[in-house]
């Protein structure tokens, strides 16, 4: 990722021309709003939805079909929320769907924690309903757009480039929202930019999950104005306890490692799990900001033998004779800690 410094105010202002535009060409692709039999414009996110999940996953799905559309990011991300704020205001019960019998047999054996009773969502429904909100709000945009949705932002250079490798399948996700605050309706004069890479292994639904949950989980949190630190601390823990109730509902098996940078005004607060890394390079040299996780520092080392696991060296270091990381969003056959979240100005 490169950030460069901001773009002449004739160009930023730019977006907000296009703003009416992109709305009239939406509009009409999009006359009405969808019918039970139409066929949806996105892929639904999988068959069931907890609660808990709603907010990040319709964000997704906007933000996916916006930016297919070439909406201006401002416009895109303000959108969104507001269609996805005025959804979770109405009664989703409706879309509720009654746990399989072995789901509740299985919750039985849960801890104190998990007893809460997870409401489950039908997901094409939810999608369904979520779509013509976001055509109604579009409309009652046609005629005057809000200033958040005009605003103009820092203008960002994102170079994006991903790598399969020898795998069947790409298991690694990356996060790029410079429009931060328009998502989540953030309204304080700090601008905000986030980043983030998530490299998923055993399959790529915990990369997946962690790059639409992390800076969802993170916008949620109170103090995220006053400790962006401590937010994403409680984002990772938050999307590891959310990706292992869906693992164990859906039998899901993979994990991930991640690491996200949020820029807040001018300051860099980094986040990372496991042995994903960020470097800064500040005039041509490079500046170390954190310490992954790996399985053979010493510390983790002796935190994981501290937990009743160990960790020996086969065709690399592993952690129980299988893990080649020591930490990990998902995995749940392995005990959880908390990231260190570290700050950079």
């Amino acid at each position: 990722m490169s950030s460069g410094a901001p773009q002449k105010s004739s160009q930023m202002a730019s977006g907000a021309e296009e703003t009416p535009g992109f709305l009239d060409m939406l509009l009409q692709d999009f006359p009405a709003p969808l019918n039970p039999e139409d066929p949806l414009p996105w892929k639904a996110p999988g068959m069931m939805l907890s609660q808990e999940e709603v907010e990040g996953e319709l964000a997704e799905l906007a933000m996916g079909f916006l930016g297919s559309r070439k909406a201006p990011p401002p416009l895109a991300a303000a959108l969104t929320h507001e269609a996805v704020s005025q959804l979770l205001q109405t009664d989703l019960s409706e879309f509720r769907k009654l746990p399989r019998e072995e789901e509740e047999e299985e919750e039985e054996d849960d801890d104190e924690e998990e007893k809460a009773p997870v409401t489950l969502l039908d997901a094409q429904s939810l999608a369904r309903s979520f779509f013509n909100r976001l055509w109604e709000v579009a409309g009652q945009w046609q005629k005057q757009v809000p200033l958040a949705a005009r605003a103009s932002q820092r203008q960002w250079l994102v170079s994006i480039h991903a790598i399969r490798n020898t795998r069947r399948k790409m298991e690694d996700r990356h996060v790029s929202l410079p429009s931060f605050n328009q998502l989540f309706g953030l309204s304080d004069p700090v601008d905000r930019a986030y980043f983030a890479v998530f490299d998923g292994h055993g399959g790529v639904d915990a990369a997946r999950y962690a790059a639409v949950h992390v800076h969802t989980n993170a916008a949620r949190q109170p103090e995220l104005p006053t400790d962006p630190a401590g937010a994403l601390r409680e984002a990772f823990r938050r999307t590891d306890q959310m990706f292992l109730r869906k693992a164990k509902r859906e039998r899901l098996q993979s994990g991930t490692t991640g690491v996200c940078a949020l820029i807040a005004g001018v300051t860099l607060h980094v986040a990372w799990l496991g042995d994903s890394q960020v470097i800064l390079v500040q005039q041509g040299q490079v500046v170390k900001l954190m310490e992954p996780h790996r399985p053979e520092r010493q510390d983790e080392k002796a935190r994981i033998e501290a937990l009743g696991g160990f960790v020996s060296h086969m065709d690399c270091w592993r952690v129980n004779g299988t893990l080649a990381v020591s930490r990990a969003i998902g995995e749940s056959q392995r005990e959880k800690v908390s990231q260190k979240p570290r700050e950079a100005v």
